[in-house]
């Protein structure tokens, strides 16, 4: 897999923070497509999307039984915060998560994630190519 750089090309090298300008913003049209591709019965499990610079979140939340609505919020400042070259983790704290995306007591799964993920180096691309607009590049 071609690295982050390579994949959006060396004309981010020549303008300043197009390169950051396009990480941030592909990795929150990712958090984008995770939401939308999520199952939603309460809403719990979407809402659990948790980002961190530091280590993967956890699958340790329970499922109040209750509709849960997202908010987005917490992972637009992790990712706003992180510098270029940092990791960014996304991961669901539903500690049923894993059962809906592999599938679980004969239901069938549910790869939402898998699916966003495959979509990771098309994102990065429509997201440079609306960089590279933008700044008239």
């Amino acid at each position: 897999m071609a690295s982050f750089a390579a994949t959006v090309g060396n004309w981010c090298q020549k303008v300043p923070n197009a390169l950051e300008v396009v990480f941030k913003e592909a990795a929150q049209e990712l958090v984008s497509q995770l939401g939308q591709l999520a199952p939603v019965d309460t809403g719990f499990l979407r809402a659990s999307l948790m980002a961190s610079t530091t280590a993967m979140p956890q699958l340790t939340r329970a499922n109040p039984g209750v509709s849960v609505p997202a908010d987005l919020g917490d992972i637009v400042l992790v990712i706003n915060g992180a510098d270029l070259g940092d990791t960014i983790y996304l991961g669901y704290t539903a500690n049923y998560a894993a059962f809906v995306a592999y599938g679980a007591q004969g239901r069938a799964p549910r790869p939402w994630v898998t699916l966003a993920a495959q979509r990771w180096p098309m994102i990065v691309d429509e997201v440079a190519a609306r960089v590279k607009q933008r700044l008239g590049l």
